[in-house]
């Protein structure tokens, strides 16, 4: 589905919620039959002998396996040479051992998956647009370095990522393999933010803005026009929405637990123990206008947490209310005050 031919592309609106139809009804009529079977010929080394979901959670959500390519050989240019990037775009924001690079929303839309090595440290960085969830991976686990690329499959609305060293599926979500010899194990999560290109400008001056790979991809459009000002996400998701709170609403998860962008935007900064939650604005949504660097603004998240030698960056994500609950059921989303 993110991959419509350019043509389809650039007509968007109506056309584009048309196919999207399509693609939801075939995937719930299909989703009934959904096991092995059907997959086995497009993944002969996929284990599916280990999984810990049901066969019928799993979607296709239109492309075939890497149809949403990923980005396995980046390039990047110093943050001061960027012209074509506007101020309150978001981008992916990483500093690892030091180095920093940013990860701009107008490609990782396009591409999901980026398999990098920043400071010296394999990473994998992703970006789920039907969960607006952004979220980097140490890629190193059991002695090997994982690549990563898209099954083409969706499980609660989210990214179903796959490794090509064992072809085992993961939640791009919650970091876990779900499907085959990896099932169970969990990737770990490193701090990033997704804030606005002149943030990560102003805090990394010296960082490094990934470049749009030589492809034939509408970048810096945006195919889900308005999909975040929706009541509900596409028919991808089945699941239970939250109560008290509309499933669309955007919430910052940390550690099983989430705080609505409303009120954060509200009160500016949460404290909680020694975590600590700022808002502030100047961020496009990359969810909204058919220009990225034309949509609202959302603003900007940052979430540290207090150590012995001051605060760091900590693990977490700016995704929508059903996501967060669908995959933390017993988790409590503070949306009040």
């Amino acid at each position: 589905m993110q991959n419509l031919p350019s043509a389809l592309r650039a007509t968007g609106g109506r056309l584009f919620q048309a196919v999207m139809a399509a693609a939801v009804a075939t995937s719930l009529a299909t989703a009934a039959q959904a096991s092995p079977r059907t997959w086995s010929s497009e993944w002969p080394n996929t284990d599916f002998s280990k999984a810990n979901v049901q066969w019928n959670e799993i979607l296709s959500g239109g492309p075939p396996r890497d149809g949403i390519p990923p980005i396995d050989d980046p390039k990047f240019k110093p943050v001061s040479e960027v012209r074509n990037l506007g101020s309150m775009e978001p981008v992916v924001g990483v500093t690892v051992n030091g180095k920093s690079s940013a990860y701009p929303l107008r490609v990782l839309t396009w591409h999901e998956i980026v398999n990098d090595d920043l400071g010296g440290i394999p990473i994998t960085v992703t970006y789920c647009p039907l969960c607006n969830s952004s979220i980097v991976f140490d890629r190193r686990i059991k002695g090997m370095v994982l690549d990563f690329g898209t099954t083409g499959k969706l499980r609660n609305s989210d990214l179903v990522m796959y490794d090509r060293q064992t072809e085992s599926w993961w939640q791009q979500f919650i970091g876990t393999a779900i499907v085959g010899e990896m099932t169970g194990t969990e990737l770990e999560m490193l701090p990033s933010r997704l804030e606005s290109f002149a943030n990560f400008k102003a805090r990394a001056p010296e960082g490094e803005v990934l470049l749009p790979p030589p492809m034939a991809r509408s970048y810096g459009a945006n195919p889900y026009v308005g999909y975040d000002t929706r009541k509900v996400p596409y028919g991808f998701f089945n699941g239970p929405f939250p109560e008290g709170i509309e499933a669309m609403v955007r919430v910052v998860a940390v550690d099983g637990e989430a705080w609505s962008l409303p009120l954060l935007r509200e009160k500016g900064t949460i404290t909680k123990g020694d975590l600590t939650l700022r808002w502030t604005r100047g961020q496009n949504s990359a969810l909204d206008t058919r220009s990225i660097a034309q949509g609202r603004d959302v603003g900007n998240v940052v979430v540290t947490r207090k150590h012995a030698d001051g605060e760091r960056d900590e693990v977490h994500d700016v995704t929508f209310a059903f996501v967060f609950h669908v995959f933390h059921p017993e988790g409590t989303i503070h949306h009040t005050q």
